[in-house]
């Protein structure tokens, strides 16, 4: 059986920490780092170029921080998906963090078999959270996303099939099997569904489309 290995990107400014992580995440099969950076200036171009399944970020970096980093990467047309990992629990940043086009939001002191698990369910395509996290963003996800000004009728009808998609918590891989096109494919009408209805991130873009659908159901 020849399973794809998924590839990672770290961007953390602590070596130790890159060396222990790449450790950790070179005992699986199924995962590989790809590139390691030690700071955001230098992640960015190569994010763009290599487009990683997952891309895992400091917030506290010398320089650039990690939501600047996260910004620029959305802002360049970064589809990966990308969690935070931190030693911050501070409301702001999570909320910042997610508002911003992370997909995830992970405490260092997690316990290594707990990390190594949320990193694969964020491969797979669902929102990653330390618990101590996931009431803060509850309550900021509960208002309605801000942004989102554009409508669901200016979407093709492929897009439209994607963001359904998206909304399922479903990888790009697994929305081209699904559909029968190539990944690459699927960035490019990723990206267009986002600029189209002003969202930076498929997590906004899923809330988002639950939130239209709840809207259409109930009165």
């Amino acid at each position: 059986m020849t399973e794809l290995r998924s590839s990672i990107m770290l961007v953390d400014d602590h070596p130790l920490l890159r060396k222990g992580l790449k450790q950790l995440i070179s005992m699986e099969g199924d995962l590989e780092v790809v590139a390691e950076f030690s700071n955001g200036s230098d992640a960015i171009p190569r994010a763009v170029e290599l487009d990683p399944d997952l891309i895992i970020l400091d917030l506290n970096m010398q320089g650039m921080d990690g939501l600047e980093t996260l910004k620029h990467m959305r802002d360049e047309g970064v589809t990966s998906r990308i969690i935070m990992l931190t030693v911050s629990d501070a409301d702001e940043d999570v909320v910042s963090a997610i508002t911003n086009g992370a997909d995830g939001y992970l405490l260092k002191d997690m316990e290594p078999e707990q990390l190594i698990e949320q990193i694969k369910r964020a491969i797979e395509g669902k929102m990653v959270l330390s618990e101590v996290i996931t009431e803060v963003l509850a309550t900021a996800l509960r208002r309605p996303a801000p942004q989102g000004g554009g409508k669901l009728e200016s979407l093709t009808n492929r897009e439209l099939e994607i963001l359904k998609l998206i909304a399922k918590g479903m990888s790009n891989k697994v929305i081209a099997r699904e559909l029968d096109i190539s990944d690459g494919t699927v960035k490019v009408h990723v990206k267009h569904l986002l600029k189209k209805l002003g969202l930076r991130s498929r997590v906004e873009a899923a809330v988002w489309m639950v939130n239209q659908q709840g809207g259409k159901h109930e009165s």
